[in-house]
């Protein structure tokens, strides 16, 4: 039977978090995916969400603003019940929930400044349909391009950046929308280590600056140690990890991914 690691940490009260999931159970044909799992993130707080494939962490991502089915259990991201969200108030929720993509999902033709824009299309409302943006609008992703450090990319079409620098445009995209949350699903899969060290630094440094939590699935243990402040594992569907990241040892890794994972140095621990 799998047990919660000793040093587990007690989560924290949903009046302390931005998210909060509790007791939540996904179900698909019959199959569970998610058994009850609970957690927590706080404003500015980054965490790993670490496990298998299959172990349930892109359902999970899913089912926090209900692109997977809730089959039970609870889910409040910035203190809505997401469960009982009508489709105006859902798409309301999903707006204020920024998304990285191990695929960037750049629309490649369009430049780097466009593409960020796209991340104000909510916010911008009926003028957008016809490529309209305020002023104010083209100013803002201007200035997130140059925090990113891509402002002299800003009229260069994505397909001719390089992956890192793509992957902070979709940063910079996510940022348009003024997020409540930022979700990314294996964000540096595709990068090389160091770009993919970049980035989870670029993540976790806008994080603290904007009290913008960020949930960060990730295949990498010593990524997850050195960018992340807290360290989440799930197992076959449940949470059996729940640690600071700088205590991701040998037990805590083993917990996650099984008895026979190898634990090497700092880079070499890609379970």
């Amino acid at each position: 039977m799998i047990q919660t690691h000793p040093r587990a940490v007690t989560p924290r009260r949903a009046a302390d978090s931005v998210l909060d999931v509790s007791g939540l159970t996904v179900v698909y044909d019959s199959d569970p995916v998610l058994k009850g799992v609970d957690l927590t993130v706080a404003p500015g707080e980054v965490v790993a969400l670490l496990g298998h494939s299959g172990s349930g962490k892109s359902t999970l991502m899913k089912a926090l603003t209900r692109t997977a089915p809730l089959t039970s259990g609870q889910v409040r991201v910035a203190g809505r019940d997401v469960a009982s969200l009508g489709a105006g108030d859902l798409r309301s929720l999903r707006a204020d929930v920024g998304h990285v993509f191990q695929n960037f999902h750049l629309v490649p033709r369009l430049s780097a400044l466009a593409n960020v824009l796209t991340g104000g299309l909510y916010a911008a409302g009926p003028a957008s349909r016809i490529g309209l943006f305020s002023r104010a609008q083209r100013t803002r992703a201007l200035e997130l391009l140059e925090r990113v450090d891509l402002l002299a990319q800003a009229c260069q079409q994505a397909r001719t950046l390089s992956g890192g620098q793509q992957q902070r445009v979709a940063i910079a995209r996510a940022l348009m929308q003024d997020p409540r949350l930022i979700l990314a699903d294996e964000p540096v899969a595709s990068l090389d280590p160091r770009l993919a060290g970049n980035v989870l630094g670029l993540l976790s440094e806008l994080a603290r600056e904007r009290s913008v939590p960020v949930l960060v699935s990730l295949h990498v243990v010593a990524l997850a140690r050195r960018h992340t402040d807290r360290a989440v594992g799930l197992r076959d569907g449940r949470v059996v990890v729940d640690i600071p990241s700088a205590g991701l040892d040998r037990v805590a890794v083993r917990e996650i991914y099984g008895a026979d994972t190898e634990f090497g140095t700092d880079d070499e621990e890609t379970p």
